[in-house]
C-alpha cells in the first residue's frame, strides 16, 4: 500500500476511544456478573452482594475510563487503540483488587461535613466520580447542597459525567449564578451526553445565562458535541470571558461554522496560555479561524490542534499565526495534513520558540524536505527541548544524517519517537550515535521503520547504558529471530525496557528496487561494520 495514500487518508480513520456509553455500560454490566457469578476467581476470594457489586463495578469503569482518557489526552495515538487496551488493564486490575477485599473506593471530598470551617475551606467541588447517568432536578438538588451552604470557597467547579436534564439545569441556574463571582475554573465537558439536541442547547443556554460575567481562568467545554449551535449556546458567557488562560475544545464537533463562532465569540484572548482543540472536524478554513485566536494570543504555552483534518492552507495560517506567540512550551499538531508546504511554513514560526520543551508532530506527512526544514530550525532554536514525537511522517535514511545531527544536540531529550517511517538500519545506527550523549533519555520509539538485526542492536546497546531508561520499542520492523534473541540478551537483566516485538516479522523484505540490506545477516554485520565508527557532527 502506497505509504503517502495511507497518511493522507489518516484523519478519517476509525477512532476506537473513546468508547461509546453503550460500551461502558456493556463493561459494567460484565464486571457485575464477575463480581457476583461463579468462577475460578470467586471460588477463590468468594463473591459481592449485588448492591456492593454496583457499586464497584461502576467505580472501577470510571476509574480505569479516566486513567485511559488521560493517557489519550496526554499522548494521543492515532486510532485509540493505546488507550483502549490501558482501559482493559486497568478494569482488571481494579476487578481483582475488589475480589481479594482490597478497598479501592475513597471518600470524596466534595461531600460536606458537619464542621462548617471543613466545608468553607473547600475550593474544588467535583461530581465527576459518581455514577455516569442522567440527572435530574431531586439529584441535583442533593449533589449541589454543598455549593448552597453560606460562606464556601469554592472556585473550581467540575460537573463532568454527568448529563444535566432542563429540570437538573434549573436546579443549578441560581446555584451557579450564586457563585459565578468567586469561580474561577469550571469544567461543562461531556454534561449533555445522550440528551436530545433541543435540550442539550436549552440546558447549554441555561448554564451559560447564570454563569455570565464570571471572571474564568480556565473553562472546559470538551466532548459535548457542540457543533456551531452548540457554541452559539454558550455565547453568554463566552462573550463575558475576558480573562481567560485555559480553554479547552476538544471532541467538540467544531467545524469551520463553529470555529468562527469561537473566534467571534470570545472578546480576548490576550491572558489565553493554554489552547486545547484536539479531534475536531475543522478542516482548512476552520483553521483558519482558530489562527486569528492564536494570533491574539501572545502569551500562548501549550497549544493542541491535533486530529482536526487541517491540510496545507489551514497549517499555513496556523503556522503564520504561531510565529505571535513568543513563549511556546509545548506544541501538538498530530495526526492533520500539512505536507511539505506545512512544514516548511511551521519551521519559519518555530525559530521564534526558545522556550520549547515538547513538540508533537507526527502524522503531518511532512516528508523529507519538511521535516528537515522543521528539525534544521529546532537545532538552533530549542535548547531544552525534552520530548519530540515524529513519527509516521515519510522520513527516509537519506534524511538521517541531518536528523541524527539535530538530536545529538538535544542533551536534555527525554523521549524520542520516529515510529512508522523508513529510517531501516542505516537510520537506525545513525540514530544509535546521536543517542549516546543524551543522559535524560528515558523513551525511544523506532518501530516499523524497516529495521533488521544491526540496526535493532545498535539502538539497544545504546539505550540499555543509560541511566533511567525505561522503554525500547522496535516493534514492527524485519528484526531475525537471532537478531531478537541478541537484543533480548542485552536487555536480559531488565527486560521489561524492552517493549514487545509481536508484531515483528523476521521474513519481511523490501521493496526490491528499495532494498538497500542485502540477501542476509552477513550484509547487516558489514553495514555495522562501515557505520561502526561514524560520528555525527551536531555542528
Amino acid at each position: 500500500m502506497d505509504a503517502n495514500a495511507t497518511s493522507q487518508n489518516r484523519p478519517f480513520s476509525i477512532k476506537l476511544w473513546p468508547p461509546s456509553q453503550k460500551t461502558r455500560l456493556v463493561l459494567v454490566q460484565r464486571m457485575l456478573d464477575n463480581l457476583t457469578t461463579k468462577s475460578v476467581f470467586t471460588e477463590k476470594y468468594g463473591t459481592l452482594s449485588k448492591e456492593d457489586a454496583e457499586v464497584n463495578a461502576e467505580y472501577i469503569e470510571k476509574v480505569a475510563f479516566s486513567t485511559a482518557e488521560d493517557n489519550y489526552v496526554e499522548e494521543p495515538d492515532g486510532d485509540g487503540s493505546s488507550a483502549v487496551q490501558l482501559y482493559a488493564r486497568e478494569c482488571s486490575k481494579l476487578l481483582l483488587q475488589v475480589l481479594k477485599g482490597e478497598p479501592i473506593i475513597k471518600d470524596r471530598k466534595v461531600i460536606s461535613e458537619s464542621n462548617g470551617a471543613s466545608a468553607s475551606q473547600e475550593t474544588f467541588f467535583d461530581i465527576s466520580e459518581g455514577q455516569r447517568a442522567f440527572i435530574e432536578a431531586e439529584e441535583a438538588e442533593e449533589l449541589l447542597k454543598p455549593l448552597k451552604e453560606p460562606g464556601n470557597s469554592y472556585s473550581k467547579i467540575c460537573f463532568s459525567n454527568r448529563s444535566f436534564g432542563l429540570k437538573a439545569a434549573r436546579v443549578a441556574e441560581p446555584i451557579l449564578a450564586s457563585l459565578k463571582g468567586q469561580l474561577k475554573d469550571v469544567d461543562l465537558s461531556d454534561f449533555v451526553a445522550g440528551r436530545p439536541e433541543s435540550e442539550a442547547l436549552e440546558v447549554m443556554n441555561i448554564f451559560a445565562a447564570a454563569l455570565e460575567g464570571s471572571a474564568l481562568k480556565s473553562l472546559n467545554l470538551s466532548n459535548n458535541a457542540l457543533g456551531e449551535k452548540g457554541v452559539r449556546a454558550f455565547s453568554a458567557l463566552l462573550k463575558s470571558q475576558t480573562q481567560l488562560e485555559e480553554l479547552y475544545l476538544i471532541n467538540d464537533g467544531i467545524s469551520e461554522e463553529a470555529a468562527r463562532a469561537v473566534c467571534e465569540l470570545i472578546p480576548s484572548t490576550e491572558n489565553l496560555r493554554i489552547l486545547h482543540f484536539h479531534n475536531n472536524m475543522t478542516g482548512d478554513e476552520g483553521a483558519i479561524a482558530i489562527s486569528e485566536v492564536v494570533k491574539s494570543s501572545p502569551l500562548l504555552e501549550d497549544f493542541r490542534c491535533s486530529s482536526t483534518r487541517i491540510g496545507a492552507d489551514g497549517g499555513v495560517a496556523l503556522s503564520e499565526a504561531l510565529g505571535f506567540c513568543a513563549h511556546l512550551k509545548k506544541l501538538d499538531l498530530r495526526d492533520n495534513m500539512f505536507g511539505v508546504e506545512g512544514g516548511v511554513a511551521l519551521s519559519k514560526a518555530l525559530s521564534k520558540h526558545a522556550d520549547l520543551k515538547e513538540v508533537y508532530l507526527s502524522y503531518l506527512n511532512l516528508e523529507n524536505e519538511g521535516a528537515l526544514a522543521i528539525t534544521n530550525v529546532l537545532k538552533e532554536s530549542a535548547p531544552s527541548l525534552e520530548v519530540l514525537d515524529m513519527a509516521g511522517n515519510d522520513i527516509t535514511v537519506d534524511a538521517v544524517p541531518a536528523l541524527a545531527a539535530f538530536i545529538a544536540t538535544k542533551k536534555l531529550l527525554t523521549k524520542l519517537n520516529l515510529a512508522e517511517n523508513e529510517l531501516k538500519d542505516e537510520g537506525a545506527i545513525h540514530i544509535s550515535k546521536a543517542l549516546e550523549d543524551l543522559s535524560q533519555l528515558i523513551e525511544v520509539d523506532m518501530s516499523t521503520n524497516l529495521i533488521r538485526r544491526a540496526g535493532a542492536r545498535s539502538l539497544a546497546q545504546t539505550v540499555i547504558q543509560k541511566p533511567g531508561f525505561k522503554l525500547l520499542n522496535i516493534n514492527g520492523n524485519f528484526i531475525s529471530d537471532e537478531g531478537i534473541d541478541e537484543v533480548k540478551n542485552i536487555f536480559k537483566k531488565n527486560p521489561d525496557l524492552l517493549g514487545a516485538l509481536d508484531e515483528n516479522d523476521p521474513e519481511g523484505e523490501e521493496d526490491d528496487d528499495d532494498n538497500e540490506s542485502g540477501e542476509g545477516e552477513d550484509d547487516e554485520d558489514e553495514l555495522e561494520s562501515k557505520l561502526k565508527n561514524l560520528e555525527v557532527n551536531p555542528e
